[in-house]
This record gives structure tokens, C-alpha cells and sequence, in this order.
């Protein structure tokens, strides 16, 4: 009898175990992706930067005004010494997309130079990459805030640190900040 009782208890030991190791293991998959899809944000965000920071030339030598030359994606040239995360990155660079798009349409001329005209169809490549990667990563990231959330997995987490990861808009669904909502 007290064989079968060590036997039960050995069996729902290893039982707990197998468990954990598998939710251990799904954490450890998602964390996996996670930096994956981070890894190919950075990337995109980098080809971003660096077409941006090609246009500056490319539009400065089609404005007469020199002090309208030192505005020009003014926001790019500060970035080239920040270290900032990918979510504040992504909006400066789509707040200077949308500079590069004023120059486009105010200087007609931007769409005879055939430099301007190639990094304008990179920009729109990437816009299309950029929202597959945040659709993916924010994929990615429901999966493991589930994993953090749910029973038994969430005991998983407790033990080690898994905290819930925000979306890639950034908004903290947490808080009661209303204001870090990105459209």
C-alpha cells in the first residue's frame, strides 16, 4: 500500500514537472519570436532612417532658401545620436515621413530627380514591411501576454519575471493614460 502511494505521488510529481516544462518551453518560444520580430523592426526602422537621412540632400538641393536647407528633416539629423526604443523611433520616422511628403508635394521639381523618386518608392516598401512586422510582432505579443495571464501559466511567469509586453503601438493598456494612443 505504501508502494502505491510513493508510486502516485512520483507519478503527479513528474506530471507537475512534464506541465511546467512545457509552459517553460511555449515562454520560451514566444520569446524566441519576440526577438525575432524585433531584430526585423530594427532593420526596417534602419532602412527608414537612412532613406530619410539621404533625402535631406537630395531635397536641400532643390530649395533656394539656406534656412528652410537647416529645417529640412530637421528631426532626422537629431536622431543620429539618440538611443530611443523602436515604438518612439517608428513615430519620429512616420512624423518625418510625413515631412518628406510635404516636400514631395510642394516641390514639383522633387519628381524629376531620380534619386528622390527611388527613395520614395523604398519609403513605400518599407510602410508596407513596417505593417506586416507590427501586425506579426503584436501577433506574437497576444500569444505570450495570454501565456502571462492565464492559469496555470501565468504561476510559470510568476517564477520567472515574465511581465506583460506592450503592443507596438505602444499603448499600455494598463494604465489610464489615454494620450499614448497612436493613430
Amino acid at each position: 500500500m505504501m508502494m502505491l502511494i510513493i508510486l502516485s505521488i512520483v507519478i503527479l510529481v513528474l506530471l507537475i514537472l512534464m506541465v511546467f516544462v512545457s509552459i517553460y518551453n511555449k515562454f520560451q518560444s514566444y520569446l524566441v519570436r519576440i526577438n525575432e520580430a524585433e531584430a526585423s523592426i530594427d532593420a526596417i526602422l534602419r532602412q527608414r532612417f537612412d532613406l530619410l537621412n539621404r533625402s535631406i540632400n537630395v531635397i536641400n538641393s532643390h530649395i533656394e532658401n539656406d534656412e528652410d536647407k537647416k529645417n529640412v528633416l530637421s528631426m532626422i539629423v537629431k536622431l543620429r545620436s539618440r538611443k530611443i526604443s523602436n515604438f518612439e523611433l517608428d513615430r519620429i520616422l512616420y512624423d518625418a515621413i510625413n515631412e518628406f511628403n510635404e516636400y514631395k508635394d510642394c516641390y514639383a521639381e522633387l519628381h524629376h530627380n531620380e534619386s528622390f523618386i527611388k527613395i520614395d518608392a523604398n519609403l513605400n516598401e518599407t510602410e508596407i514591411e513596417i505593417y506586416a512586422l507590427r501586425k506579426y510582432y503584436n501577433d506574437v505579443i497576444t500569444g505570450y501576454n495570454k501565456l502571462v495571464r492565464k492559469i496555470p501559466s501565468n504561476i510559470v511567469a510568476k517564477v520567472f519575471k515574465y511581465k506583460l509586453k506592450p503592443y507596438f503601438d505602444g499603448k499600455d493598456m494598463e494604465d489610464e493614460d489615454i494620450k499614448d494612443f497612436k493613430l
